[in-house]
């Protein structure tokens, strides 16, 4: 399904145009569910549980890329466009991106302070994200 903001996104270079596979949108979400299920285990530390929720979400927001025909090699991307590929408003994604940066400053620096609350913040957030996509794909 081709949507025009996308497709600007497109002829700037920030995304591609791919046909969309439906066994590997399944196989995102499936792996989105896998993670969110991974960040609620107590037994794995803070940054454990943070790193799975945000790559649930990465999975989740991918699969809804994905399905909409398109591919991003920015991971920060598949977040920014929810606004157009579930109709999510700024402040829902936004939780997503600023978990994005916290993520990558964990990653490329080795600093990430985390607190619980925004874990389960994160949790919460992703749990309504696959399962707006979940809709998506069974529509």
């Amino acid at each position: 399904m081709s949507l025009p903001a996308l497709d600007n996104l497109v002829r700037i270079g920030q995304l591609k145009a791919e046909p969309r596979n439906d066994a590997e949108v399944r196989r995102m979400l499936a792996m989105a569910r896998t993670h969110l299920d991974d960040a609620q285990l107590d037994g794995l530390s803070t940054e454990g549980r943070f790193f799975s929720a945000y790559n649930a979400a990465h999975a989740a927001a991918l699969a809804a890329l994905r399905w909409h025909g398109y591919r991003s090699e920015n991971r920060y991307m598949v977040f920014q466009c929810l606004t157009h590929t579930l109709n999510w408003p700024a402040p829902r994604w936004r939780v997503l991106d600023a978990a994005h940066q916290k993520r990558n400053v964990g990653e490329y620096e080795g600093f990430l302070e985390v607190e619980e609350s925004t874990i389960a913040e994160l949790r919460a957030l992703v749990a309504e994200l696959i399962a707006d996509v979940a809709k998506l794909v069974e529509t």
